[in-house]
């Protein structure tokens, strides 16, 4: 017999033309499909006056928990570009990833979008005492540590600094070297 979190639809990304996040995300709930679209306050000047508008965290993109059955209805509503999908099978997105941006978004201080930062990345030191600086991700916890190196005498320095501060500026290289 099937557990029952089996039976229960999955969460999947869909891509979505410019600017169609909230029209996307409005009709699927109106077709009675969870939608979900992570949006978050940001100030914008008009020509008058400054407003704030609710924008999506992660544009482009909607969430929707569906079966893989209902594709059809998602996929005939207008402003969807493609679903998600991983090797040509749709990629399921884990609850706990949903549930985590939610948390974020309900009971974080200040959230803000922020580029993905993997191990092996290239990243440049955008504020605070290290500013300008640039290195490699080497791995994740609190904090990323980052190696700025000497590549004439192949020797390197790694500190610990907060993600917040860092920007991504090049290709993933493949075979990064791990700090203990």
């Amino acid at each position: 017999m099937r557990d029952a979190m089996m039976d229960r639809p999955d969460w999947y990304a869909f891509t979505t033309q410019p600017r169609h996040e909230k029209r996307v995300a409005e009709q699927l709930q109106s077709r009675s499909i969870e939608a979900f679209l992570p949006l978050i306050a940001a100030p914008s000047r008009w020509k008058d006056r400054q407003v704030v508008l609710e924008r999506p965290v992660f544009p482009g993109y909607v969430f929707a928990r569906i079966d893989l059955h209902q594709r059809q209805q998602v996929f005939c509503l207008p402003g969807i570009v493609r679903m998600l999908s991983f090797n040509g099978q749709p990629a399921r997105i884990d609850d706990a990833e949903i549930e985590a941006v939610r948390t974020c978004l309900a009971r974080g201080n200040n959230p803000k979008p922020h580029p993905f930062l993997d191990i092996g990345e290239r990243v440049r030191v955008k504020s605070g005492s290290l500013i300008g600086l640039e290195g490699i991700v080497l791995r994740h916890k609190n904090h990323c540590r980052i190696v700025f190196s000497i590549t004439l005498i192949h020797q390197a320095v790694a500190v610990e600094t907060d993600a917040i501060l860092l920007e991504p500026i090049g290709a993933l290289l493949r075979h990064p070297t791990h700090v203990q």
